[in-house]
């Protein structure tokens, strides 16, 4: 049996937990990610805090593939939330199959 061709085999990244912390006006979110990095040829390579509807609220770019450290979380800061927004969601992206894997839906304390 030959699996070429067949869809489904992509590595999905698992996004283990998500916290959120209000400074002021601005939010640093804590993202933990679960990837099968295999090096720079295939990684985990960033995350975003969005809307429920979509829009972008922040981006975390990962610069190089963590083979040797899983889990592994990363922070980003300074993540402006507008007013009416209780709930943000985390989408991961990899190097190779794009945005891939169930995003994290966080309610935020107000």
């Amino acid at each position: 049996m030959s699996l070429i061709g067949l869809p489904g085999y992509a590595d999905e990244i698992l996004i283990e937990d998500v916290q959120a912390d209000r400074r002021g006006d601005n939010w640093t979110f804590a993202v933990t990610l679960r990837h099968v990095d295999t090096g720079w040829d295939h990684y985990a390579d960033g995350w975003e805090v969005r809307t429920i509807d979509g829009e972008v609220l922040g981006t975390r770019e990962l610069l190089h593939p963590h083979e040797t450290e899983q889990p592994f979380t990363r922070a980003l800061s300074g993540v402006g939330i507008p007013k009416g927004i209780g709930t943000v969601v985390v989408h991961a992206r990899c190097s190779v199959d794009g945005w891939v894997g169930a995003p994290f839906e966080l309610t935020l304390a107000q």
